[in-house]
């Protein structure tokens, strides 16, 4: 990772963190615990990419296996993190800027609700059948509710700085409008070369002057009188 994404991730994890296990799970809300860790990864993974947000994904869910007061096992919350910020960020298009909020909505409820179903899958496998007596559908749905209650006021702002440090801002401007000036610059090409609008405003301008194509017929007619003229008067001289 460049060093700017890791001044950018490092913080946003650690103030994520620390308002999640000190403020979000104390609210003694029901169902699940509100997210802010999964958002904020969200947010990175859709403008760094998959393997951006794969390793942000994992380096956060490891800290939050190791933070206290963690009751699971480590390598748990960092595997589910690393899977949901490689798929998150597989959904960034090419041009590096979602042109509408409908795609990262659709991703911050798919990564809630497929990272509930890892988490609670994984415990399962490690023995861990705490999901099942809260019961796996009202984690799902409180889950979903509460990440996209908390998406519109984190995502946004995650990504809006994510890409200033990237830079991905100015260069999509630049590009674009560069592109647009060349595209507009080869598809017109023709107006610019030395018989197209260059040469027609050279040309009207010579007309108006006198010195275009109504003076030089004005000088081969001139010419041609006094050729006749001449050749008259040979004619009485003889």
């Amino acid at each position: 990772m460049r060093i700017n994404r890791i001044l950018l991730s490092a913080p946003l994890v650690v103030v994520a963190l620390v308002i999640q296990v000190t403020i979000l799970a104390r609210l003694q809300l029901p169902g699940a615990v509100p997210d802010l860790l999964l958002l904020v990864v969200l947010g990175l993974a859709l403008v760094y990419g998959h393997v951006g947000g794969a390793l942000v994904g994992f380096s956060a869910g490891l800290l939050a296996d190791l933070a206290p007061p963690s009751d699971h096992a480590i390598g748990r919350y960092a595997l589910v993190l690393c899977v949901i910020g490689y798929c998150a960020g597989l959904t960034k298009p090419d041009s590096g800027q979602h042109r509408s909020a409908t795609l990262p909505l659709l991703v911050v409820l798919g990564a809630a609700i497929g990272s509930t179903l890892m988490y609670a899958g994984v415990g399962a496998l490690v023995g861990d059948t705490a999901a099942r007596h809260v019961g796996i559908v009202g984690l799902l749905l409180s889950a979903t509710l509460y990440d996209l209650l908390l998406a519109p006021f984190t995502v946004p702002l995650v990504m809006a700085l994510a890409r200033r440090t990237e830079g991905e801002a100015l260069a999509g401007d630049g590009s674009s409008s560069s592109g647009a000036a060349g595209g507009r610059d080869s598809g017109y090409g023709w107006l610019t070369t030395g018989t197209g609008l260059k040469a027609s405003r050279g040309a009207m301008k010579s007309v108006r002057t006198g010195t275009g194509i109504g003076s030089q017929r004005g000088s081969l007619l001139g010419k041609s009188a006094r050729d006749k003229v001449g050749r008259i008067k040979g004619v009485k001289r003889l």
